[in-house]
């Protein structure tokens, strides 16, 4: 290990420090956050609004200001990409990650102040690697390069002071020289807007190199290993990269991906580690080798509030402060955070697995939707590709239902669709072009998977028995005007009884 490496093994090790502090005072430093935060904003123009300097403790905060979506926030954000500053947040904000947009948006940017890059996302992936040391000292991550997959990252110049990408981009448009020196591909590949152009370069130039780590959506990284098998005829990762001993994954579930990792790298040597991250922050991370859940990260900048089930989608919802949550409930999740993002639901629910130390498990989102690759697709999407589907082929849809198709050996991933026709469409080819052209068009990281088929492959779409439906609602007793057919599931168990009812009568 050279000078530099010890450097940073010092550096990112001494990190663990801070997260044993959050394992033993989360509520006092929620609370710290908290004040910190409202201290911060009480003179913007959205805390003369609600009155931030009256504000001495949550509760008065949950009372002064709303819950918000994207929709609330867009016009402030639209001002401060315009140039506008303290409208959300009191530091001048010159980023902003592009990510999948709300009902109304193909895409939303996020406000990524200097605060939210420094004190959350970078300080998020130094608390997992140091603990990583802490818990596994002989490891030799420092000694070699992470392989850092990233979303699709060009930057875009939104005018002379600011500038979007996603949030893989932002970051690493803003990496200090710390990660610059331990990240591979190096910049001018991580940032090349063409994905088929960026692999192959990636592949061409990681060949060579002590690979440690790899960080990245499942996704893709499946993708950029089955490519670099392909160009050596190797069958294991280990025989390309030999010192490989960590991988890091988050944005969507890595069940299904669990068995097809096991081939790529058969080696129980292997450590796997999740976080919870988003463009809107870093929010938790697995703070032990062989745990399922997370530590929920309290001292990065976001202050957590948490509904229960039931007041999701209420004007005025019930609001948990993390002092009173209780193990195995659902809560959505509701944010404040350093880029100005105020009582902000970012759609996810979460379930607490202990309290001491907090840890919690993603357990979906409070909408129905398909999110196995990184998709997001919500229902609002697949009904209005369904809709112009129809109106093109004159057709008319009674119901349908949609599922992912996992990974299978060298297959890529893709969605399995059941749809029911009153009447069915003139041409049934031009119909699936366009419901799947009509996705890419309104939904942006569905568009970035089916691109050239790299992450997902052209839907399968069925055309069912009339009744089938109806049929299977029966066949759970859930006939009535309350009892709705699930049109997006991220497991395939619906798709999978409806495709044997469908086949037995």
């Amino acid at each position: 290990m050279n000078p530099i490496e010890h450097i940073i093994k010092w550096y990112i090790g001494n990190k663990a420090k801070d997260v044993l502090n959050c394992r033993t005072n989360a509520i006092e430093l929620q609370d710290k956050v908290f004040h910190s935060l409202i201290e911060k904003g009480k003179n913007t123009d959205y805390g003369k609004r609600h009155n931030f300097a009256s504000i001495r403790k949550p509760a008065n905060y949950f009372n002064s200001a709303p819950v918000n979506d994207y929709d609330a926030i867009k016009d402030d954000v639209q001002k401060m990409m315009e140039g506008a500053q303290n409208v959300l947040w009191p530091t001048t904000v010159k980023w902003f990650a592009k990510s999948s947009g709300t009902t109304s948006d193909k895409s939303k940017f996020i406000p990524v102040s200097p605060e939210a890059l420094d004190d959350n996302h970078f300080k998020g992936g130094q608390d997992l690697l140091g603990m990583y040391a802490y818990n596994n000292p002989k490891t030799k991550i420092f000694n070699g390069k992470i392989l850092a997959m990233g979303g699709s990252q060009t930057i875009v110049p939104i005018n002379k002071n600011a500038r979007f990408g996603d949030i893989s981009a932002v970051m690493l448009s803003n990496t200090p020289p710390i990660g610059n020196y331990l990240r591979a591909p190096e910049k001018s590949i991580a940032l090349l807007p063409d994905w088929e152009e960026k692999l192959q370069r990636i592949v061409e130039t990681t060949l060579t190199d002590d690979i440690h780590g790899m960080a990245g959506v499942p996704t893709w990284s499946v993708v950029l290993i089955q490519q670099l098998f392909e160009k050596t005829g190797k069958k294991d990762l280990l025989d390309i990269w030999p010192n490989m001993e960590l991988y890091v994954h988050g944005g969507v579930s890595f069940v299904p991906y669990h068995e097809k990792f096991k081939q790529l790298i058969p080696h129980e040597s292997m450590n796997y580690l999740q976080t919870y991250n988003a463009s809107e922050g870093f929010f938790a991370f697995q703070d032990e080798l062989h745990a399922d859940d997370m530590l929920l990260a309290v001292d990065h900048g976001v202050f957590y509030e948490f509904i229960p089930a039931g007041d999701w989608d209420k004007a005025f919802p019930t609001s948990i402060p993390l002092s009173d949550v209780e193990i195995g409930k659902n809560y959505a999740l509701v944010i404040t955070t350093n880029a100005g993002l105020w009582r902000y639901k970012i759609g996810d629910t979460i379930q607490f697995t202990n309290k001491n130390p907090y840890r919690i498990k993603v357990s979906g989102r409070t909408k129905h939707f398909i999110n196995v690759f990184g998709e997001e697709v919500i229902v609002d999407n697949s009904d209005q590709a369904i809709a112009k589907a129809c109106l093109q082929t004159n057709a008319i849809v009674v119901d349908y239902t949609v599922a992912p198709i996992y990974f299978e050996a060298n297959e890529k991933g893709g969605h399995e669709w059941l749809i029911e026709f009153e009447k069915q469409p003139d041409d049934f080819d031009k119909f699936k072009e366009i419901l799947d052209n009509t996705l890419q068009s309104i939904n942006s990281d569905y568009e970035a998977k089916r691109f050239k088929n790299f992450a997902l492959n052209f839907p399968v779409i069925h055309s069912v028995r009339a009744h089938l439906f109806t049929d299977w609602l029966q066949s759970k007793g859930k006939l009535g005007g309350q009892h709705k057919i699930p049109r997006l599931s991220n497991e395939r168990k619906y798709l999978e009884e409806l495709l044997k009812l469908n086949a037995e009568i």
